[in-house]
């Protein structure tokens, strides 16, 4: 269960985030290998706890219409299309997602590339797999003016999700988000490299945040003065469809890994898969690919994805990650459009061949920098 603490003005937002079921009694089987159950609060903050974030939720009016049918009688229903990601997303000590799109009003007007409006019942699904936290700052962030960002951030509160990246207030923009994870503070900060276009409005340049170097360090700066012990960057980056990182990218992540700031980098807006790689002893996943989405020309690329898993550990020296892995995804396109995780035994749910195209590609490039080495493996081996 999630309990979220109200954010108090001129201080850092504090959630306690327990999705998991690391603390239930008659819990199944973990998905993979874990120390004893984490301390519960009264014990003192946890010595280990775990991140999964996934890619980009891009909904695209074939998914709408997937969830009308799932839910029948007029009404929308995403929580089938997630379902299979679910149970490795409930694990997490902290589920972060990418919501790359504006919600609208109940019953608006939705509307997909390129300029998105997706319904809101979006929210309701992530909070139902078990999403803690979203990063909102994407190229699509500016999609539905300020009234799309208010929308969005609004609905997002009102399904108990925490979200960083555009702000209603110059004072919500300047106020750090910092979660409670089993008793550690993290912090997290969300950038991306444009807006399609559309500029900020004027007079409001706190509304989402441009990716610049120097404004991530002073955020996470910033972030860590609240009191955040491990701070965790989404950045909506790179090129579209490129399964490589740009020069950019890779420059970025040695800056900003180089640096005492951040901890770790989550990566979006490629819509395929990219590696995960470790610099100075940090990690950046480039690009997670998509998370849900159905493009007008799937491209059997843009329908995989990654969710990035990562067991933080505290030592003398601080908070380091021990064990970094990856939870294949694929979108299944149906019908039905199901989210699949391709980590555990095949199933009935994707053919055997797309399966293994899928996995063997992902190994490739996820791994393709060095990351295996490193002590990087995908979940289920």
């Amino acid at each position: 269960m999630r309990r979220i603490l109200p954010a108090v003005l001129g201080v850092a937002v504090v959630l306690t985030a327990c999705t998991g079921n690391s603390t239930e009694t008659g819990a199944g089987p973990r998905s993979w290998s874990e120390p004893p159950a984490v301390p519960t609060e009264s014990a003192g903050p946890a010595d280990s706890f775990t991140v999964l974030a996934t890619g980009d939720v891009l909904i695209h009016p074939a998914l709408t219409e997937q969830a009308e049918q799932d839910a029948g009688q007029g009404d929308i229903d995403y929580r089938p299309l997630f379902a299979g990601l679910e149970p490795a997303v409930s694990d997490a000590d902290l589920a972060i997602c990418h919501l790359e799109v504006p919600l609208a009003e109940q019953g608006g007007d939705y509307s997909g590339y390129p300029s998105f409006n997706a319904p809101p019942q979006v929210a309701d699904a992530l909070a139902d797999t078990g999403y803690d936290s979203c990063s909102t700052a994407s190229n699509h962030t500016l999609d539905q003016g300020e009234d799309g960002v208010a929308r969005t951030l609004d609905t997002l509160d009102g399904a108990g999700i925490r979200h960083t990246g555009s702000a209603r207030s110059e004072e919500e923009a300047q106020t750090p988000l910092v979660l409670d994870v089993n008793g550690v503070k993290v912090g997290q900060v969300s950038f991306t490299f444009g807006f399609n276009g559309y500029e900020l409005p004027e007079g409001k340049p706190w509304m989402s945040n441009p990716l610049d170097a120097e404004a991530v360090l002073s955020a996470a700066e910033a972030t860590r003065e609240a009191g955040a012990e491990v701070v965790i960057a989404s950045l909506h980056w790179g090129t579209e469809y490129q399964h490589e990182p740009t020069a950019e990218q890779q420059d970025l992540a040695a800056r900003l890994l180089g640096s005492d700031a951040i901890d770790l980098i989550l990566g979006h807006h490629a819509h395929v898969v990219q590696p995960i790689e470790r610099i100075d002893g940090e990690w950046v996943a480039y690009g997670l690919g998509n998370s849900v989405a159905k493009h007008s020309e799937p491209r059997g690329v843009t329908e995989e994805g990654i969710a990035a898993r990562f067991r933080f550990t505290r030592s003398a020296d601080g908070w380091s990650v021990e064990r970094a892995e990856y939870v294949p995804t694929l979108i299944d396109l149906g019908p039905p459009i199901r989210l699949a995780d391709l980590s555990g035994e095949p199933g009935a749910d994707v053919p055997a061949a797309r399966r293994t195209e899928a996995l063997d590609r992902i190994d490739e490039v996820v791994l393709s920098r060095d990351g295996a080495s490193n002590g990087l493996s995908r979940a289920g081996r």
